[in-house]
């Protein structure tokens, strides 16, 4: 299968200096480059401007906590053999979190709550650590240190709790839509149940299960018509809705999550005070809007084959001065990008044009502005794309194969970047 050995996300990442192992630091613990760590910051901005357009409350809690707080959860001993080993201090046990969701609820009972609050929406990129076996790792898409966009909902019903869940799944579709990926193509929907006679895994609440399962079928239903059923593939806690995604391998890994939980709310005595004035049990939703960064990038680099777009490129912009006598004016063009938060290089290398223009191609970066005489004589600069044949066309974006002035191109690309095409 060559097609998927060459957009393979572990072959890509190191070819364009994404991201990088280190046996000295730890199998499992990826290292982002600058260019690497520019696409997490995209994706993390991407996701935390519109979750806050979305009524949620972005928080942060701290990467270790009480081994007491993963045994109030149920998350130890369930989750015992894919976490940390506890770490002894002061006489007392601390554990790497392998998950948010109990840090949430203690930040959720920090002070009371009508029900006039709800549904509250607590949100996190959260910095998780989770010890995967050695034969279960795989680049950026089954990693020990992963940075998660997490979500905990609390809510004052089953019938709010669907709807967020059914409102998680719409942030879900949009975000994807963006990445452009389809329904029935790149991602497909999974209904992920429990298993009644396995109680060593899951939680104990037959009815609870019933309806919790009941729910997000009867949401599932509405929204796409057919959808797989798996069984024994739930959380401990409840039932959830999984997108799936196949890497360029054919291996297919959850990618994102939305989890009806009826077993926390009773561990951590989640309530709210009601129209009655009386405490009420609240319900939890848990989902995740793009999953981790890490298998979330994994993914795009080989959507992409690296030649990711614009908003998302390392390097958006490289300037290509064909001789010393055009570097003052080059200069003065990359300041003007920068200035206009463009990302941009500049290449002072002694290589012919030709070698400059396909090493911009070859890294895959959007678009090279030429400089020569001409140019600098008219205050313009010349707009390669990194179509491979070098083919200029109105499809090729902001000015592909024209001599425009700097103005000009600022603001087409700007306009590209807001749209994210």
């Amino acid at each position: 299968m060559p097609e998927a050995n060459e957009n393979d996300h572990k072959k890509l990442g190191k070819e364009l200096d994404l991201f990088t192992f280190s046996d000295t630091v730890g199998k499992g613990l990826p290292l982002f480059t600058s260019k690497g760590a520019t696409i997490r910051r995209e994706l993390e901005r991407l996701v935390v401007d519109e979750e806050i357009k979305r009524g949620y409350s972005h928080v942060y809690t701290p990467d270790i906590a009480k081994l007491d707080l993963y045994k109030k959860s149920g998350h130890y001993p369930h989750y015992k053999d894919s976490m940390y080993a506890p770490i002894a201090i002061d006489d007392e046990e601390f554990m790497l979190r392998p998950m948010t969701c109990p840090h949430h609820f203690e930040l959720y009972l920090s002070k009371p709550h009508s029900y006039k609050e709800l549904p509250i929406r607590i949100a996190e990129m959260a910095k998780l650590y989770r010890y995967e076996q050695s034969g279960e790792l795989m680049g950026l898409q089954r990693v020990r240190s992963m940075c998660l966009s997490d979500a905990h909902i609390i809510c004052a019903s089953e019938e709010q709790a669907v709807e967020e869940a059914g409102y998680a799944l719409d942030l879900i579709e949009y975000l994807s839509n963006i990445f452009g990926l389809k329904l029935g193509v790149d991602y497909r929907y999974r209904l992920s149940l429990g298993d009644r006679a396995n109680t060593e895994k899951y939680y104990k609440n037959d009815a609870a299960w019933e309806k919790g399962e009941a729910l997000l079928r009867g949401l599932l239903k509405k929204r796409v018509g057919e959808f797989e059923e798996a069984k024994d593939e739930a959380a401990f806690y409840g039932p959830k809705i999984d997108i799936q995604m196949k890497n360029v391998n054919g291996k297919e890994d959850t990618a994102f999550t939305v989890q009806y939980d009826f077993c926390m709310p009773d561990k951590f005595d989640l309530t709210y005070i009601g129209e009655d004035g009386q405490p009420h049990r609240a319900f939890v939703i848990h989902r995740s809007s793009i999953g981790t960064l890490e298998r979330t990038m994994a993914f795009l680099i080989e959507k992409y084959a690296g030649a990711f777009p614009l908003w998302l490129a390392p390097v958006q912009v490289r300037i290509l001065p064909i001789g010393e006598g055009h570097f003052a004016y080059a200069t003065e063009v990359m300041d003007k990008l920068k200035t206009a938060n463009i990302r941009v290089e500049l290449d002072i290398s002694d290589e012919t044009l030709g070698k400059k223009i396909r090493g911009a191609k070859t890294e895959k970066i959007p678009y090279a502005l030429v400089i020569g005489d001409k140019e600098v004589t008219e205050s313009k600069v010349t707009v390669e794309s990194r179509d491979p044949e070098g083919k200029p066309s109105a499809s090729n974006g902001a000015g592909a194969g024209k001599s425009i002035s700097i103005e000009e191109f600022v603001d087409k690309v700007k306009k590209e970047i807001q749209d994210k095409k």
